[in-house]
C-alpha cells in the first residue's frame, strides 16, 4: 500500500500507546530527579566551601553575653541557623538540642543562630522555648545579617559542622532526619 502527498498518517495500532506514556512519565520523573540533585549539589556549593576557616564572628547569647566562634576551637562546633517562623527549622530543633547533650562528653558544642527578626528575636525565642523546647536556652545566639552573609545563609535551616581547627567540614541547607544529623556528627567528631 502506498501513501499519498497529503494523505492522513495511518492510525495508529491498538494497545501500543500505553507502554510508550509509561516509558516517557519514567523517563521524566527519572529527568527530574537528576535535576533535583543538581540543585541539591549547587546549594551546597553556595556554601562556604569545606576547609575553609570559619568566618571570625562575635554573636550575642540568649541571656546575655557573647560567643565567639574562635573561641570554641579544639571542639566540634555544630552550628546551625534557623528561626522560631521556620516549620523545618522548628521540626529539626528537638533532635538538635537531643543529639548536642547526648554527643557534649565527646567534644561538640551546639550552637543554635537564631535569625528571627532584630530587637523582637529574644521574645520570640523566649516564646518558642517555654510552649516547645526548655531545653534550647543554653544554646541559643543571635545571628545578625552580617553573620549569615559571612556563612551564606540564604535559607533556613542551614546547618555547617565545624573541625577542631575552626574549618568548615560540612555544610547543609535544608533539614535532615535525625540519623542523618548523627551520622554528620560522628563524622565530625572522627575528622582530624
Amino acid at each position: 500500500m502506498t501513501e499519498s502527498i497529503g494523505a492522513p498518517p495511518p492510525a495508529p495500532k491498538p494497545g501500543g500507546g500505553g507502554m510508550k506514556v509509561v516509558l516517557g512519565a519514567l523517563a521524566a520523573l527519572g529527568l527530574g530527579g537528576v535535576v533535583y540533585l543538581g540543585v541539591l549539589e549547587a546549594q551546597r556549593a553556595k556554601l562556604v566551601p569545606d576547609g575553609t576557616s570559619a568566618p571570625s564572628m562575635e554573636m550575642a547569647r540568649h541571656g546575655g553575653g557573647t560567643l565567639k566562634l574562635e573561641d570554641l576551637k579544639g571542639q566540634v562546633v555544630m552550628l546551625d541557623f534557623w528561626a522560631t517562623w521556620c516549620p523545618p527549622c522548628r521540626e529539626e530543633m528537638p533532635a538538635l538540642v537531643k543529639l548536642a547533650k547526648e554527643y557534649e562528653p565527646q567534644g561538640l558544642v551546639f550552637v543554635a543562630a537564631s535569625r528571627d527578626d532584630g530587637d523582637r528575636a529574644p521574645k520570640l525565642v523566649d516564646a518558642f522555648m517555654r510552649n516547645h523546647l526548655p531545653d534550647l536556652a543554653p544554646y541559643v545566639v543571635y545571628a545578625d545579617d552580617n553573620v549569615a552573609r559571612a556563612f551564606q545563609v540564604s535559607a533556613l535551616p542551614t546547618l555547617y559542622f565545624l573541625d577542631r581547627d575552626g574549618k568548615v567540614i560540612d555544610a547543609q541547607r535544608g533539614s535532615l532526619s535525625e540519623d542523618a544529623i548523627r551520622r554528620r556528627i560522628d563524622r565530625a567528631l572522627k575528622a582530624q
